[in-house]
């Protein structure tokens, strides 16, 4: 019989700390300390009796000497180290008082939400750590339909005008060929600092240098927990409630949810309507992006119903100025 006690994770409220520029605070582990050396979210572990509200108030008021007003739950990550479970309750600071600095003597810093993804952070915090990262624009390849050369000088132009996240979906293309542009594909991205999911099996993932996988619906069925570890993005397509409760079961770092509207890419497909997607949006875990005949003035219209940002292909790749639809998305 398991040891409740031992096996009990460790409760630890965690805050996310903005500045007036959109930067998050961070602070440093002492060396010493469990995960030394990484950086994290501050905060603390939540004392027996103790609500997680009133944890993250004291613990940030003893770690940054700030008084916090207000908070809002974020989102909440169970991890298994080796030597412990840990639960984080990340919350939102949205109002505090005093200036973030590292009270006991850690090292802290101001970082911005771009930078994110360049620092090392504790395994349990990666969740964290890319869900902030996650940009407002998640572009889907249309290779097929431009050819090799203009796709390319599109995605060219899309990435200098600051995409940076794809997913190279490409469902036509033969295998051999797709893993084949996949890799010039990942290269290009790399350089512009852009991630790119493939839309394949999640074995193909190193073969290709990606940074994770976009499993479609049939693919999502398929897995009964996350198929790639914490160091990759695992994304998703949905397009119903048990979809989505499926993405949370894997642990899914996004999906896509749609149609939101009608769209060429799925004419069979009944679109949700924005009510129907902001309802679904409400019991999601993983983070939301709308899909389907979206384009940039759409943004708004989906962060206003609880997504992260639209998905587009159309919207990008028809564009008479591509890099301009690409600037607007933020």
């Amino acid at each position: 019989m398991p040891n409740t006690v031992v096996d009990a994770p460790v409760h630890v409220a965690a805050g996310i700390v903005f500045d007036e520029s959109d930067r998050i605070f961070l602070t440093r582990r002492v060396l010493s300390a469990h995960q030394g050396g990484k950086w994290e979210f501050p905060g603390g572990k939540v004392e027996p009796g103790e609500s997680v509200d009133a944890a993250l108030r004291r613990e940030l008021q003893e770690e940054l000497g700030i008084d916090v007003r207000a908070a809002q739950r974020f989102m909440q990550v169970r991890h298994a180290y080796a030597d412990k479970n840990v639960l984080l309750d990340v919350w939102i600071v949205a109002s505090y008082t005093g200036t973030p600095h590292g009270r006991e003597g850690q090292e802290g810093a101001w970082v911005a939400r771009s930078e994110l993804l360049d620092l090392e952070f504790p395994a349990a915090d990666r969740p964290i750590q890319r869900r902030l990262w996650s940009p407002a624009l998640y572009a889907i390849s249309d290779c097929a339909r431009y050819g090799h050369d203009i796709f390319f000088k599109r995605l060219e132009k899309a990435l200098v005008a600051g995409l940076r996240l794809l997913q190279w979906r490409e469902p036509i293309t033969a295998r051999a060929e797709y893993l084949t542009l996949a890799r010039d594909v990942v290269a290009l991205c790399h350089r512009h600092g852009a991630k790119v999911l493939l839309n394949a099996d999640p074995a193909d993932v190193d073969a290709c240098g990606a940074d994770g996988v976009h499993l479609n619906s049939a693919r999502l069925k398929q897995y009964a927990s996350r198929p790639l570890s914490r160091d990759y993005f695992v994304g998703a397509s949905c397009h119903d409630a048990t979809e989505l409760a499926q993405a949370g079961r894997i642990e899914a770092d996004l999906v896509v949810l749609g149609p939101v509207a009608s769209t060429p890419s799925h004419p069979d497909r009944e679109p949700l309507g924005w009510e129907n997607f902001a309802a679904l949006c409400r019991g999601a875990t993983p983070l939301v992006y709308a899909l389907g005949g979206m384009r940039p003035e759409d943004l708004s219209h989906a962060c206003a119903r609880g997504a992260r940002g639209v998905a587009m292909i159309s919207g990008v790749w028809e564009a008479a100025d591509v890099a301009q639809s690409v600037a607007s998305v933020r």
